[in-house]
């Protein structure tokens, strides 16, 4: 019988269910999935079979029998290949390498001496190609590389606009694609932040979350119903440039009072060099003092906490989030900061609104955005399953 195109879309989208299926619940059994997903068991063993033999599922032994021929349980195999994310910063680029499910197998720090595009393009070939050496074998090798931009990204990975980097309409995908492959995918580092602490941290219970990544300046990847809002053009999350003080400090956009201005790390900094008339101290510096008692350190942390709560009572207000989770580097002084910010928070927002939202900090750290990076060219590979994808970057 000739197959047809619906028909074999149908098998793929089976196929691509059943492995999901594996990932989610794993280990089970053939009759498992037919039973959670409604497809026949005899459906289900042929596609099985398909996905053991591309070696995206191991069969791992019996398991408990419920009367009669104990099953053979089914478990997906995370090790069939790997990928690399990677999150571009103002001074500096992190990039792991981590298995199917995103454990981490290896991680490189690398300071960035010129955000030149051309420059910023060879460091992340250098650097993948140093967490490619000596991989665990597999199949499959290298699926795709994620990159986590502080941009505005476009529906086609295009970087539209990175202000901080000093970039406008960069192909940084193009650039990449000829030594890395084609499964390359960039995206606002706040909403790649978001996606990883969906998957990985402190949104995997949560629904409707809001991740701020909160560094040089204030952005946010906004979750609803589970999935990442992007808004008309794919620039949803500006939050750090909602004007909070009208007559505030001018801002790189061109506003004034913009929410970044008052409560990112670089307003801590800056502050932080106009009171102790000083070389501006990093925010390690800063912290460091503050928890050896500094009186100063510890109110100006304080100070952009109450800034944060501000803003933060604001998106309470307008989108009644199920959890708020503040990343990136102003998280490492969270312990400080927590009680001013969530104070104003109380004070600012609406009580029915603030009632079932809970703000949490960053579970992966300053991992969060390389993390939900690299699930992205991972989420492409096992969403076509019949896709070859070379063993090699």
């Amino acid at each position: 019988m000739k197959i047809t195109g619906d028909q074999q879309l149908i098998k793929k989208m089976n196929k691509t269910i059943v492995l999901d299926t594996i990932r989610q619940k794993q280990p089970l059994s053939r009759a498992d999935i037919s039973a959670a997903i409604g497809l026949n068991k005899a459906t289900v063993s042929s596609l099985v079979a398909e996905l053991i033999d591309s070696r995206l599922v191991n069969e791992i032994g019996p398991g408990e029998s419920s009367g009669g021929r104990k099953p053979t349980l089914l478990l997906f195999n995370k090790q069939a290949g790997f990928a690399i994310g990677v999150d571009i910063r103002v001074s500096d680029l992190l990039a792991v390498l981590v298995d199917l499910e995103g454990n981490v197998i290896r991680e490189k720090s690398v300071p960035l001496a010129d955000s030149e595009p051309g420059s910023m393009a060879e460091q992340i070939r250098k650097t993948v190609a140093q967490l490619s050496r000596r991989l665990p074998e597999s199949p499959y090798g290298i699926v795709g590389i994620g990159i986590g931009v502080p941009g505005l990204v476009d529906e086609t990975s295009r970087v539209v606009s990175a202000p901080n980097l000093g970039w406008d309409n960069v192909d940084l995908a193009g650039a990449l694609a000829a030594e890395l492959g084609d499964n390359i995918h960039i995206d606002n580092e706040a909403n790649a932040g978001a996606i990883g602490e969906k998957l990985y941290g402190a949104g995997r219970d949560s629904l409707n979350l809001i991740y701020l990544s909160i560094g040089v300046g204030i952005g946010s990847g906004i979750i609803v119903g589970g999935e990442l809002y992007r808004g008309t053009s794919n620039f949803s999350g500006e939050v750090g440039h909602m004007t909070v003080a009208e007559d505030g400090p001018l801002c790189r956009c061109g506003n004034r009072g913009c929410w970044e201005t008052l409560a990112s790390e670089k307003a801590l900094v800056d502050r932080a060099a106009s009171l102790w008339k000083e070389d501006a101290p990093s925010l390690e510096e800063i912290l460091a003092s503050a928890k050896q008692g500094d009186k100063d350190a510890v109110e100006l942390l304080n100070e952009i906490g109450s800034q944060l709560g501000v803003g933060l009572a604001n998106l309470v207000n307008i989108l009644n989030p199920e959890l708020i989770v503040i990343g990136n580097r102003l998280s490492l002084a969270g312990e400080v900061f927590e009680d001013a910010m969530l104070g104003t928070i109380k004070n600012r927002s609406l009580s029915y609104h603030r009632k079932k939202t809970h703000v949490a900090f960053a579970k992966l750290g300053i991992r969060s955005t390389a993390l939900g990076a690299a699930s992205m060219p991972i989420t492409a590979f096992l969403t076509d399953p019949d896709v070859s994808v070379q063993e090699t970057v």
